[in-house]
């Protein structure tokens, strides 16, 4: 990926994540000239994929399940599969151990799922079934701005009306079990806010409703390979990418008739400042920022010895036996302290790719939030929540990679404070993100446009903040 052989492009991206990958496809789709920028010797973002702890051993170093990929409306319009992309999919999308020894599983039958459930188990099917089916409309309105008229609002009001309740009142409303709540606050642990915000019941039933629909997959290889798939289709259409340049400034830049950031806004405003209204950077310089994570990755040589065996049905594991304990973990982090027992996000990739380990062995990961910005040690406790559910896991080890917050700043800017998710995720800063504007996407200068997590839909790894931004300059611009 070499030098650039143009002086003139209609677009720049800056940002090779998935959201940045995204919009230069999107436009080159369109038939304009696209050069697509990366400052890592890798594109990819929070997909990329490496040798974390030892030779052989494939770690995932961010980003490592993708129901949101697997089903994103964009990803699936492309031939990604041309280009390498193989998608794996446990037998169940996720497993939450509890102190029983026993284990509730995300199956991909709700029936199966439901049976789990006692007396919880009608309204489960009740609750989860027309969303399922509606997934289709749903998908649409969920991984797009909020700020829209719906197209299908039967369906978003039937979703809407539990999703914008906090978890801990939606669980305590809806069920009477401790273990069905126990699974809808472990899916609502991915948001990185507490039980208590509004609508973070939002997050467990899109990650429930994905569970069922298409599953929770990997990638064959590690999640370097939806980058690879994605960077070798933009080439195929005519895009050029260039890696290891890091960019201080649109004037070093060739001219283009739109420039497009995968960075977060502080990113934006040290690069593009001098184009941007004083009182924009200002606004943008009031983002919030979220929880931050401390991740291990493990080289083992044995599978995680789990006391519930049906927990090896799964590549994602949520740490956190009760509704209680996740709440109280996340409500700590939220107040700027850190858990003893935190809530855990485990994946186990290797059990259904054989590629990311020699034989015989096995990879592993887990993560705890962490206020944004800590640098706290978090192996101790990390270790000591696996082996409560998985007696002489530490056995297991035969190596160990950590990351804390600023070591996942300095591995992706965009990552301000460990924030994976590109800024809290909450209702005001979902429907204000990055800033109050009618277009998310857009700045109030011609041209310069913010792809990101920090834009609407916001984090996880479906590319549709860099298609939206992407549609908005093709609009606006060409």
């Amino acid at each position: 990926m070499g030098k650039t052989s143009s002086p003139h492009y209609d677009a720049i991206v800056i940002g090779a994540g998935p959201n940045g990958l995204a919009a230069a496809i999107t436009l080159a789709r369109a038939q304009k000239s696209v050069l697509l920028i990366e400052a890592a010797d890798t594109i990819g973002g929070g997909m990329r994929s490496a040798e974390l702890t030892l030779p052989g051993f494939i770690h995932d170093v961010c980003s490592a399940i993708h129901p949101l990929g697997a089903s994103s409306p964009f990803f699936r319009d492309l031939p990604l599969h041309e280009h390498g992309l193989e998608w794996i999919y446990p037998p169940a999308a996720a497993a939450h151990p509890l102190d029983d020894g026993s284990a509730i599983i995300l199956e991909k039958s709700i029936e199966a799922t439901a049976t789990q459930l006692g007396r919880d188990a009608a309204i489960y099917r009740r609750l989860m079934t027309p969303l399922v089916n509606d997934w289709d409309k749903l998908v649409k309105m969920t991984l797009a701005p909020l700020l829209r008229v719906p197209h299908h609002p039967i369906a978003l009001t039937r979703f809407g009306l539990p999703a914008l309740l906090p978890l801990h009142t939606f669980a305590k409303t809806f069920f009477r079990e401790e273990r069905t709540r126990a699974l809808f606050a472990g899916l609502a642990g991915h948001s990185m806010l507490t039980m208590g915000h509004i609508a973070s019941a939002s997050f467990s039933m899109v990650l429930g409703i994905l569970g069922h629909y298409i599953g929770w997959p990997l990638a064959k290889g590690g999640s370097q390979k939806i980058a690879d798939a994605l960077g070798s289709y933009f080439q195929s259409i005519g895009g050029e990418i260039i890696t290891g340049q890091w960019v201080a400034s649109l004037a070093e830049l060739p001219s283009a008739q739109a420039y497009f950031f995968d960075t977060s806004p502080r990113q934006m405003v040290e690069i593009a400042g001098d184009k941007l209204p004083t009182s924009y950077q200002n606004r943008l310089q009031k983002y919030r920022y979220g929880m931050g994570v401390f991740k291990l990755d493990w080289a083992l040589n044995h599978p995680i010895p789990w006391k519930a065996a049906e927990c090896s049905r799964a590549a994602t594991l949520h740490i956190g036996p009760t509704l209680a304990d996740i709440t109280a973990s996340e409500k700590a982090i939220w107040q700027g302290r850190n858990s003893d027992t935190p809530y855990l996000i485990v994946a186990q990739q290797s059990l259904f790719d054989s590629t990311r380990a020699p034989a015989n062995h096995q990879t592993a990961w887990a993560y705890c939030h962490v206020p944004n910005g800590s640098t706290a040690d978090m192996t101790t406790v990390i270790e000591n929540q696996m082996e409560r559910f998985a007696p002489g896991f530490r056995d297991c080890i035969i190596a160990r990679h950590q990351m804390n917050t600023a070591d996942y700043q300095t591995y992706n800017a965009n990552y301000v404070g460990g924030d994976i998710n590109g800024g809290v995720q909450d209702i005001p800063q979902l429907i204000m993100r990055p800033a109050l504007r009618l277009n998310p996407y857009s700045t109030p200068a011609r041209g310069i446009y913010l792809c990101s997590s920090s834009t609407p839909p916001g984090g996880g790894v479906h590319g549709m903040c860099g298609y939206y931004a992407a549609r908005s300059a093709l609009k606006e611009v060409f």
